[in-house]
C-alpha cells in the first residue's frame, strides 16, 4: 500500500510494514549478549571479545567512528570494574552497561522544547528533502494537544507548492498558517507573521523555512537575518537519519552558522542504521528532541534516550506504549468491555472494536514492537495487514444478529459469510473456534482488567495463531511474550477428565 508523496519532502513511501531503524544493530547486540550469557563472570577475555562485536555492529550502523572508539572503551572500563551481582548474569550486567551508556550517549533524558517568550518563535532548518514542511505541521499537532495556539509561517519562497502544501497541512490539523505570496524577502515574512500572531494573541510560532544545500552560504546567510528578526527560542534542524554520519556533518555546519538548540530526525520508519541518532548529541552537544516515525502527522514523537536505548537493545517502551495508549484509547469504552467479558457477553462486535483500538496504536506490529522481545514477533506473516483485513472482512460479512451471538453460526452460515467475505469456509470456522477460546482465556484470566491486554495479550494474538492454538494464519508456535501484567502466548487448553482405571480382576 502506498502513500501520496509530499512534494519537496521525499516522504517515504510506506507500507503496512515498516522496518524498524535498529533492527539490524538490536540483533546484532543480542547476539553478543546471548554468548557471553553462559559465563560464569565477565573476564577480560570474554569482555574483549564482546566489545568487538558490539564495535563492528556500532560501526555497521554508522555511527561516527570516534564516538565508537570512545563508547567501547567507557563499557569495557565499566565492565571490568563491576562486581557481578549473585543474582544477575554476566550477560544481563554487560545489557545494562550498554543501555546505560548508550543513554547517556543520547542525552540522558528527554529535551523540552524552550516556549518562555510571548510569543515564542521556532525555527525549522535543514537540507533538501529533510522533511520541513510536514515537520511543521507535526510539531504544531503535537503542541495543539497540549492546548497551545499555534501559528505557521510559511516562508519557504523558493520550492514550488511549498505555500500550498503548508496550507494544506494547517488546515487539516486546523492551525493557521500566515503566507505572503507577493513578498520575496524572507525575513520580512516572519517579521509579518510574528506581528500577526501578537495581534492574535498566539504564544507559539512555527516558522517553515526552505531546504538548502550546507554549502550554499548565501541562503544560510538568509537564516541567519530571520533568526536576527524574529529571535526565536528554539532553532531546529530537521535531519534525515537515512544520512547516517552525514547528518552529524549537516548538524555542525548549521549549528555553527545558526547556533542550533535542538534537533528533529525524520525517517525514523525508515531502513536507515541508526548512526545519526546515536551520533548527533555527542558530536554537536544538541539533543535530538522529536523523531519523525512515519508518514501521517500523528507519527511524530518525543525523543526519550532511555526510551530508545531500551529498543535497540530489543528491551521494548512500555512506558511510550502506555502513554499512546492513555492518550488513543477510550477508558470508558475499555471499562464496557471488562464488563461484558466479566459476564461473557463480549462479542464480534467488541472484537471488531478492539482491532480498530488498536489501528489507533499503529497495529499489531508497532504494538509488539513496543514490548520486550517484540521486535521479532512483530515481523511473522501471520501479522501482515492483508490478513488482519481478512479477519475483518470476516466479521463484516456477519449479520447484526451474528456478531453479537456467535454461537448460532451454523455451516450454512459460514458458507454465506465466507462468499460474502471472499475467504474459504474453513477460514471462517477457524476464526469463529480461535474467537470462542480467545473469549473464555480472557474471561478465565480477567485480561481486560489491565491496559490493552485483550489486544497485546493471549487475545488477538491466539487468534492470529500466535499462541500455537492453531490459529487462522500459519504460525511457527511462538507465543506473545509474558511481562508481569501482559499475559501471553499460553494456549488455551480445556481440562482433560480423568479415566478411572480399571481393576484387575
Amino acid at each position: 500500500m502506498e502513500t501520496l508523496q509530499r512534494d519537496g519532502d521525499k516522504t517515504l513511501l510506506v507500507g503496512l510494514n515498516r522496518n524498524n531503524m535498529f533492527e539490524n544493530l538490536t540483533d546484532r547486540l543480542q547476539d553478543t549478549f546471548k554468548k557471553i550469557r553462559g559465563q560464569a563472570k565477565l573476564t577480560e577475555s570474554n569482555v574483549s571479545d564482546a566489545m568487538r562485536e558490539i564495535r563492528t555492529a556500532l560501526l555497521e550502523a554508522d555511527v561516527n567512528y570516534d564516538i565508537v572508539k570512545s563508547f567501547i572503551a567507557e563499557v569495557k572500563e565499566e565492565c571490568l570494574g563491576a562486581e557481578v551481582l549473585r543474582s544477575v548474569t554476566p550477560g544481563q550486567q554487560l545489557a545494562k552497561i550498554v543501555n546505560d551508556k548508550l543513554t547517556e550517549l543520547m542525552g540522558e533524558s528527554a529535551a523540552p522544547l524552550d516556549l518562555s517568550q510571548h510569543p515564542s518563535v521556532i525555527m525549522l532548518v535543514g537540507l533538501h528533502g529533510a522533511g520541513k514542511t510536514t515537520s511543521c505541521a507535526k510539531l504544531a499537532a503535537h503542541l495543539k494537544k497540549q492546548n497551545k495556539r499555534c501559528l505557521l509561517v510559511a516562508a519557504d519562497i523558493y520550492r514550488p507548492a511549498a505555500i500550498d502544501q503548508l496550507e494544506i497541512l494547517g488546515k487539516e490539523i486546523d492551525v493557521p498558517v500566515y503566507t505572503d505570496r507577493n513578498s520575496r524577502s524572507v525575513p520580512e515574512i516572519a517579521a509579518a507573521g510574528m506581528e500577526i500572531a501578537r495581534k492574535e494573541g498566539i504564544k507559539t510560532v512555527i516558522v517553515d523555512t526552505a531546504g538548502r544545500l550546507q554549502i550554499d552560504e548565501s541562503m544560510v546567510m538568509e537564516l541567519v537575518q530571520v533568526k536576527q528578526v524574529v529571535n526565536p527560542t528554539e532553532v531546529m534542524l530537521v535531519a534525515d537519519a537515512a544520512l547516517g554520519q552525514e547528518a552529524v556533518s549537516v548538524a555542525e555546519h548549521f549549528h555553527k552558522a545558526l547556533d542550533i538548540t535542538g534537533v528533529i530526525l525524520t525517517k525514523m520508519d525508515g531502513d536507515a542504521r541508526g548512526g545519526a541518532a546515536l551520533s548527533i548529541r555527542k558530536v554537536t552537544n544538541c539533543p535530538i528532541k522529536f523523531v519523525g516515525v512515519g508518514e501521517k502527522i500523528e507519527d511524530f514523537e518525543i525523543f526519550h534516550p532511555d526510551r530508545i536505548a531500551s529498543r535497540i537493545l530489543g528491551m521494548g517502551d512500555v512506558v511510550s506504549l502506555v502513554e499512546k495508549a492513555a492518550e488513543e484509547l477510550d477508558e470508558a469504552e475499555a471499562a464496557k468491555l471488562a464488563e461484558k467479558l466479566k459476564k461473557s457477553t463480549f462479542d464480534f462486535n467488541d472484537f471488531l472494536q478492539q482491532m480498530q483500538q488498536m489501528k489507533k496504536l499503529g497495529g499489531m506490529e508497532s504494538i509488539l514492537k513496543m514490548l520486550p522481545g517484540g521486535a521479532k514477533l512483530a515481523n511473522r506473516p501471520e501479522l501482515e495487514g492483508d490478513k488482519m483485513g481478512k479477519m475483518e472482512a470476516i466479521i463484516h460479512s456477519m449479520n447484526k444478529k451474528e456478531r453479537s451471538n456467535p454461537d448460532i453460526i451454523d455451516f450454512s452460515r459460514k458458507k454465506r459469510i465466507a462468499k460474502g467475505s471472499g475467504n474459504s469456509t474453513e477460514s471462517v470456522s477457524q476464526l469463529i473456534k480461535q474467537f470462542s477460546m480467545m473469549r473464555k482465556m480472557m474471561k478465565k484470566r480477567g485480561m481486560m482488567g489491565k491496559l490493552m491486554s485483550g489486544m497485546m495479550g493471549g487475545g488477538l494474538a491466539d487468534m492470529l495463531g500466535g499462541g500455537g492454538g492453531g490459529g487462522m494464519m500459519p504460525s511457527p508456535g511462538m507465543g506473545m511474550p509474558s511481562m508481569g501484567g501482559f499475559h501471553g502466548g499460553e494456549k488455551f487448553t480445556p481440562k482433560k477428565k480423568k479415566r478411572k482405571k480399571k481393576k484387575r480382576r
